[in-house]
């Protein structure tokens, strides 16, 4: 008989953790890891990072959606991904904005966010 592997279940702190090291890899530059869970029930953590072109930005949201889904972490959604300063991938208990330098500085979610 046949019985499918269970997988470990994740902790939003432990997915943190992989995507901040993900994004690392991919020479993401200032990432920065925002602990919301008592600000809002949307999410656990935010994480903030700066990529240097659309181009990055755009390589990092598609190395980090499909290393997620190798690793069975699910995606919500990427909203963003052409032509954009700005972009977002969902991932439940971790929601990342992959940003523009000039969009980050304009927007600063970390003040916004911080508790």
């Amino acid at each position: 008989m046949h019985t499918k592997k269970q997988i470990a279940p994740r902790s939003s702190e432990d997915i943190s953790a992989f995507v901040s090291k993900i994004l690392d890899e991919q020479q993401a530059e200032t990432i920065t890891i925002l602990t919301v869970k008592n600000l809002t029930t949307i999410t656990d953590y935010m994480i903030v990072c700066t990529g240097r072109s659309q181009r990055h930005l755009q390589s990092l949201a598609e190395t980090l959606v499909s290393t997620s889904k190798v690793e069975k972490i699910a995606v919500r959604s990427v909203e963003g991904r052409r032509n954009s300063e700005w972009i977002v991938v969902d991932l439940y208990d971790v929601v990342v904005h992959l940003m523009l330098v000039q969009t980050r500085d304009f927007y600063r979610l970390e003040e916004l966010w911080s508790s």
